[in-house]
This record gives C-alpha cells, sequence and structure tokens, in this order.
C-alpha cells in the first residue's frame, strides 16, 4: 500500500467516523422533537431547553454530516458539463475545485470563527432565554469542527481527483468512495 493510499485511508476513515456518528444525531432529534410535540400538545407544557436541545441536535448532525457527505460523493455539484467529462478531466476539476474554492472557504470559516467561539467558550456562554440550554459555546464550536473536517476531507479529495488526473493509470484505485454499509442501521 503507498503512502498516498494509507493517507487516503486515513483522511476518509475520519469522515466515515463522524458520519456515522451524526446518523446517531438524527434518532435522538427525532426523538427529542417527538418529546417536545408530545409535552405542549398532549400535557399543554412548554421547555425552552428541551427546544434549544432539538436546534442544538439539528445543528450538530448537519456540522458533523458534511465531511462524510463529500466522502461520498453526494454534495451537491453544479453539473453542466461535468458528466461528459473523462475521468482524468474529472479529476482536474476536482482537484482545482478543492483547491480554489473548498479549502480555502473551510480556512477563511476557521479564521473569521475562531475569536468569536473563543469569546464564547471564556464567557461560557449559555441561552439568553430562561430554562435555555447553559452550553452555546459547545454549539458555536460547531463551526470550528465543521471547516476543520471538511478540511481534512478536501485534503482527501485533492489526493484522489489528483491521481484520477495526473495517474489515470493507477488512480482508477482511488475514485472508489466509502460507501454506506446496507446492514447498519441508525
Amino acid at each position: 500500500m503507498t503512502s498516498r493510499a494509507r493517507w487516503l485511508g486515513r483522511l476518509e476513515h475520519i469522515a466515515t467516523v463522524t458520519g456515522h456518528a451524526s446518523s446517531w444525531l438524527s434518532l435522538l432529534l427525532v426523538m427529542a422533537s417527538m418529546l417536545v410535540v408530545v409535552l405542549r400538545y398532549v400535557f399543554d407544557f412548554g421547555s425552552i431547553g428541551l427546544q434549544e436541545l432539538v436546534m442544538y441536535l439539528h445543528g450538530a448532525l448537519f456540522m458533523f454530516g458534511l465531511a462524510y457527505t463529500l466522502s461520498l460523493d453526494q454534495h451537491v455539484r453544479v453539473d453542466i458539463f461535468y458528466q461528459r467529462f473523462s475521468p482524468a478531466r474529472r479529476g482536474m476539476v476536482d482537484f482545482f475545485g478543492t483547491l480554489i474554492f473548498l479549502l480555502p472557504t473551510c480556512i477563511t470559516i476557521l479564521v473569521l470563527c475562531g475569536h468569536y467561539v473563543w469569546v464564547s467558550w471564556v464567557r461560557q456562554e449559555g441561552s439568553a432565554d430562561p430554562g435555555g440550554l447553559p452550553f452555546v459555546y459547545l454549539l458555536k464550536t460547531l463551526l470550528l469542527i465543521a471547516p476543520a473536517l471538511l478540511t481534512l476531507q478536501g485534503i482527501a479529495e485533492a489526493i484522489r481527483a489528483w491521481l484520477r488526473w495526473r495517474r489515470p493509470e493507477h488512480g482508477a484505485a482511488y475514485t472508489a468512495r466509502p460507501s454506506v454499509d446496507q446492514g447498519e442501521s441508525a
């Protein structure tokens, strides 16, 4: 196994682990949402904290699932010409798209949000609503975790794209993406 293949495997593993973990968040999100509805309409009881928990879970689900979605090539792609390109040309488009768009965007988000998240941690920021959750700083931390995970997956995508573009004879081995195990469910 080449060093590129090992690095690609390690980077893909990070996205896969966080993606599978985020799938459990969807179950918790459904259960918490159902609890909010039952408490409100059956028992005439509302809970700001429980409603905020639903918001936290929703945010975490999407932020942790971003890199996994990219690793499975399930992200939104504006495809006008791409589908007609050869694998080598697709590799070139993916390589430069990752370098020009994805990685700079992730780095910009990390830089711009770093101080914002740090201040929230220093203040141990909590909900402004009475009865709300005291963990706003944890929610804001997702603004750093998501682009960090996307950056790691972007590096994996760049490696894969480079191999498809510059080494088509070897790159075919690296075009396969992790698959969603049909036997597992969350």
